[in-house]
């Protein structure tokens, strides 16, 4: 059975949250305020629907606590993300994802049981700055404020040397999950597999570890 979704906001993040699930074959309730988002949305979700979602009558004639997952991704009025997640929360729907504006707006959240609450800017400036800073690193996921999970490319100086010969948990306290060489994945991979250059290993730990462990084996000298 398909998963029901509502999401509530079109803007730019809820528009790509509510095209992506739809995408992956869900069923998809799209909601605004803005009669010309949700005319935008009518062809790609399974519903889109002009409403204001502080008002507890209007979701409950949407049946919102009959939905799977409801994702609020109100811009920039942080009272209207507030009071249509307390909504929420009190008519008992499962799962509440919300897009937070900054920390005080997701102290707030949490506090009213929000289930989980993202900053999809401040989350993506980090992913960049990491990738501008860093010419080894590819991609990179928060997991916390000390412990990230990041893609890494491997050059010379990990090159031909076995996961044994490198030993990266002991000397560093991170744990390679997967190696990329070209189209395959190596989930897991074996102390004796090999690392060649170009391969793009896949490592979780403390952010310290990784930076410990990138500064002495993956930054290359120039030219």
């Amino acid at each position: 059975m398909k998963k029901q979704f509502a999401v509530i906001g079109l803007g730019r993040f809820g528009g790509s949250v509510c095209e992506s699930l739809a995408k992956q074959g869900m069923e998809v309730l799209a909601i605004d305020t803005d009669e010309d988002k949700v005319s935008k949305f009518a062809n790609i979700a399974t519903h889109a629907v002009v409403a204001n979602t502080t008002d507890e009558n209007t979701l409950q004639s949407l049946g919102i606590r009959n939905f799977d997952h409801v994702i609020v991704a109100i811009g920039d009025n942080i009272q209207s993300s507030i009071l249509t997640t307390l909504m929420l929360v009190e008519q008992g729907v499962k799962s509440i994802t919300v897009k937070a504006q900054n920390d005080y707006h997701e102290k707030v959240l949490n506090k009213i049981g929000a289930h989980r609450v993202v900053h999809p800017e401040r989350d993506m400036g980090i992913r960049i700055a990491h990738n501008i800073v860093s010419k080894n690193v590819l991609d990179y996921l928060e997991l916390s404020d000390e412990y990230s999970i990041v893609e890494l490319m491997a050059g010379k100086k990990v090159a031909g040397k076995s996961l044994v010969d490198l030993n990266i948990r002991a000397n560093y306290g991170c744990n390679i999950m997967a190696i990329k060489q070209g189209e395959e994945i190596n989930v897991s991979p074996n102390a004796d597999d090999f690392i060649q250059q170009g391969d793009i290993l896949i490592v979780i730990g403390a952010d310290t570890d990784i930076q410990r462990m990138e500064r002495s084996l993956f930054d290359e000298d120039e030219g």
